[in-house]
């Protein structure tokens, strides 16, 4: 066996971070080790610059050589005046950065944790810390203690996590005791824990296997997880063989803990397609909730009165100087008669004359309009094709995060004749139940969309039911026209959606819009399209490799998935760039591409939402991104929100559009290759399309028009016209 040892440093690399298991390979420096010391183990949250002590072995691994394996690693206030400048330079406790480190520990010397804690009015008597710095620092200290306390009790749990920041700003002082209470509520109230993680800690504070604590959180874990895929609700059969096999407990007990949520309000119960289902109650209503506020709106006289159709169609077309088509004629006629409608078709077939038409007869007739759409980036091009503003959707409905609500609602509803919402494929059954009860008795809806696109990111097939329901009047353009015609990528999106292989010229010298690049492996693919985005696009178009070029990627795994491609172009594009932060197991710099990847309330920013990093604060703990023209400000702490989006996933990419879009395909991601999502990937390209991949994946990807139906019962609710 071998001897225990202990060993203490301050961390100066953390080379990897497991958020979910703790598992982290570390790189120390410890007192009398010349070299840095490669130690591995479980830590909660680690980070550069703090101390730690680890009690194990030394090993000879074959592939890295020395390491100390650590059976316990916790992290410690450092003893050394040059561990204690270090860690309080890391930025562990905001509004003390490399500068101030230096300053304090100069000053107070070992004492300096000390006077933060129990002397801070001394902290003022150094240049550059104010009262404002200073109740800064003892408010950050103060919570950095709490966190302590929370890790502590996690991993005497068992579970190594980079959440208890999250826990304590969720539950603060009463985090341990609610935890100890019902560790369950983690998986639905803190981000990043998943019921894997709740489960664990339960066991270790001894809830039962067979608990129906247990079994009631098994369930609605399951049933969110359905809701991730975009399902509303679940199959009862279903439901009981997925929970069984997750929890390992009779399905007697099952029974039981559906029978205690459904008595409880939790779940609800109802038939689709004469099967027995269960809904979340949240998506029960909001599903009923949409089916009733859609009729409702469709009810009543039109707020712009009776139009002469005759007189109108040939007055927009002398005021734009555009000759319409009849099927665009036939739209339009359609739009100003309905109340409710959906304008739905590909790329190139006049969506947006349409739209504009529209709005100028009705405007000339005296309505007021509000146009939005999913996201900002979606908002920002409905503007621009418009001229008239338009918002995001939690902007026009105004959301306000201190109540966690809509300021805009049934009760305060919006002033406006017409809405015209964009993008409509992306929005999940929640949103749109918002915006539907803020939209007043007397106004019109328009809603706008291509339902061959993937379907949300959130639960529902919004569009599709609406459409297959055959209950709101629908206008599907697929005449393509003569300038869009010119363009490889519409022709190609067209022909893809018809099941067709997409068409490239191969050996052309001539500029084109689309080309395919086939390779043989995936390690083909990864090297020509790092030679693809670095060299040949900025050197033969011109554009810029970070600002200008997306690569849109099908899985977030594997060599050619988002997570290998990004750190592998944060290297090639933005490795000089200074100054750098490691959290949650990324590093960040200013210049690198991110994406958002939870809707954060607060800041305005949401779930796919691309931005820049433009600085990185070492002294206060933050950074700016720069979101289409908009800073917004993070902590260090609040990092796991976002990630490097150099390369993002095809589901991420939803409602925008960019410059180039180059699309690796393998066989590697068979099981995501279907006919939207290579559609949806390349109609967001705007200049350029690029596939570099496998021809067998492109065919299957084309091929497969299979996609996995969503369970909803929007459509039935519709064509039925009884609200329950």
């Amino acid at each position: 066996m071998n001897q225990l040892e202990k060993l203490h440093g301050s961390v100066e690399r953390v080379t990897f971070h497991s958020d979910e298991s703790g598992f982290c390979v570390l790189r120390i420096k410890t007192r009398g080790q010349r070299d840095l010391v490669t130690v591995v183990g479980n830590a909660a949250s680690i980070n550069p610059g703090e101390y730690v002590e680890a009690y194990g072995f030394w090993v000879n691994d074959k592939r890295h050589g020395l390491q100390f394996k650590a059976q316990e690693l916790k992290v410690i206030p450092p003893s050394t005046l040059e561990g204690i400048e270090k860690y309080l330079a890391s930025g562990m406790i905001k509004g003390i950065g490399p500068h101030f480190a230096k300053k304090l520990v100069k000053t107070f010397g070992e004492k300096v944790f000390d006077v933060i804690e129990k002397q801070p009015n001394k902290l003022t008597k150094l240049p550059g810390i104010g009262e404002k710095r200073k109740a800064m620092v003892i408010t950050a200290w103060v919570d950095q203690k709490a966190i302590r306390d929370i890790m502590v009790f996690l991993q005497s749990h068992g579970v190594g996590t980079a959440r208890a920041v999250r826990i304590y700003k969720t539950y603060g002082d009463q985090a341990i005791a609610k935890v100890q209470n019902n560790p369950y509520c983690l998986a639905l109230d803190v981000h990043g824990i998943g019921f894997i993680t709740a489960d664990t800690i339960a066991g270790r504070l001894g809830i039962a296997k067979d608990s129906l604590m247990r079994a009631c959180a098994g369930i609605r874990h399951v049933l969110q997880e359905l809701s991730s895929e975009g399902h509303c609700a679940a199959f009862v059969d279903d439901l009981k063989k997925k929970s069984v096999d997750l929890l390992e407990i009779p399905e007697l007990i099952i029974d039981t803990a559906i029978d205690e949520e459904v008595n409880a309000g939790n779940l609800i119960a109802e038939t689709i397609d004469d099967k027995p289902a269960l809904f979340l109650a949240s998506l029960y209503q909001a599903e009923v909730s949409v089916a009733k506020h859609l009729q409702r709106i469709q009810c009543g006289d039109l707020p712009w009165g009776e139009i002469d159709c005759e007189k109108a169609i040939p007055w927009v077309e002398k005021i734009t100087a555009l000759r319409l088509s009849t099927s665009q004629r036939q739209a339009i006629i359609q739009a100003v008669k309905s109340k409710v409608m959906i304008i739905t078709g590909g790329p190139g077939v006049g969506k947006t004359t349409i739209v504009n038409s529209i709005l100028k007869i009705v405007r000339a007739k005296g309505a007021s309009v509000s146009l939005c759409a999913p996201t900002g980036r979606a908002a920002k091009r409905l503007s621009e094709a418009t001229r008239i503003t338009a918002k995001t959707i939690h902007r026009l409905l105004e959301f306000d995060p201190k109540s966690f609500a809509f300021r805009n609602n049934s009760t305060n509803p919006l002033i406006t004749d017409l809405v015209v919402v964009d993008e409509v494929s992306m929005l999940d059954i929640v949103l749109m139940n918002h915006l539907l009860k803020a939209i007043p008795n007397h106004a019109a809806l328009l809603m706008v969309g291509d339902v061959n696109q993937l379907p949300s990111v959130g639960p529902g097939a919004l569009l599709s039911d609406l459409i297959q329901s055959d209950t709101i009047p629908t206008v599907l353009l697929t005449d393509i026209f003569r300038q869009a015609a010119n363009s490889r990528i519409i022709i190609n999106a067209h022909r893809i959606n018809q099941g067709k292989l997409p068409i490239a010229e191969q050996h052309t010298q001539e500029l084109t819009d689309f080309y395919m690049m086939p390779t043989e492996t995936p390690e083909e693919i990864y090297d020509k399209l790092l030679q693809v985005v670095i060299k040949r696009i900025p050197q033969r178009f011109k554009f810029n490799p970070i600002r200008d070029i997306q690569i849109l990627t099908p899985m977030h795994r594997g060599g050619i998935g988002t997570r290998s491609l990004n750190i592998a172009l944060q290297e090639k594009l933005n490795s000089a760039s200074e100054p750098k932060i490691t959290r949650f197991g990324s590093t960040f710099a200013p210049g690198d591409k991110v994406i958002q990847n939870i809707n954060n309330y607060d800041k305005e920013v949401f779930n796919g939402d691309i931005g820049n990093i433009t600085s990185i604060d070492l002294e206060e703990s933050t950074l700016k991104i720069n979101f289409d023209g908009r800073l917004v400000d993070y902590e260090f702490s609040e990092l796991d929100e976002i990630s490097l989006a150099y390369a993002t996933s095809i589901h991420k990419s939803q409602g925008s559009e960019y410059p180039v879009v180059v699309i690796p395909l393998a066989m590697q991601h068979y099981v995501m290759l279907a006919r939207n999502l290579i559609y949806t990937a390349v109609t967001r390209g705007k200049q350029l399309v690029i596939i570099i991949g496998q021809p067998k994946a492109l065919a299957i990807a084309v091929r497969n028009n299979k996609t996995n139906k969503r369970i909803t019962n929007l459509c039935a609710r519709l064509q039925q016209g009884i609200i329950k």
